[in-house]
Formats: structure tokens, sequence, C-alpha cells
């Protein structure tokens, strides 16, 4: 797969590889609170959201933006 290339000039706003830990964390402490509230309660109306235990914007990426593939042409690397 040398020849590979990314078809859309987007990348992260970091110099963080990868936000994996903080995706794991913050599954698990998704499943964590899922699994606490269907023990606690008999009939549990409304589960706790992913977005109730941790925040996006906490996480080591900022988001994406576009950049100008002409002018680095290193970016659409794989």
């Amino acid at each position: 797969m040398s020849g590979s290339r990314k078809k859309t000039p987007i990348g992260g706003m970091t110099n963080a590889a990868s936000e994996k830990q903080d995706k794991r964390l913050a599954n698990r402490r998704l499943r964590r609170a899922v699994r606490h509230t269907l023990h606690v309660m008999e009939c549990p109306g409304l589960l706790p959201h992913r977005r109730e235990l941790s925040s996006p914007w906490t996480m080591a990426k900022d988001g994406k933006h576009w950049f100008d593939a002409r002018r680095f042409p290193e970016e659409l690397r794989k």
C-alpha cells in the first residue's frame, strides 16, 4: 500500500496521533453508568447519555480542519 492516499484533505487540529485512549475511557465510564442504572432501578426510564459523562472538548484532539492539498501533499499520505 505504498501508493495509498487520502481523498479528502482534512486532518486533526493537534499533534496527538489518536483519541483512542480518551474514547476508551469515555465508553468505559458510560458502560459502568448504564450497568449501575440498570442494577439500581427496577424499571429504568432514562439511561445516561454519552455526552452527560464525557465531553469531546476534553479529548486530545480539538476537531478537524481542511488544508490545501497542493501546498501540503505529504498530509495526504495515509
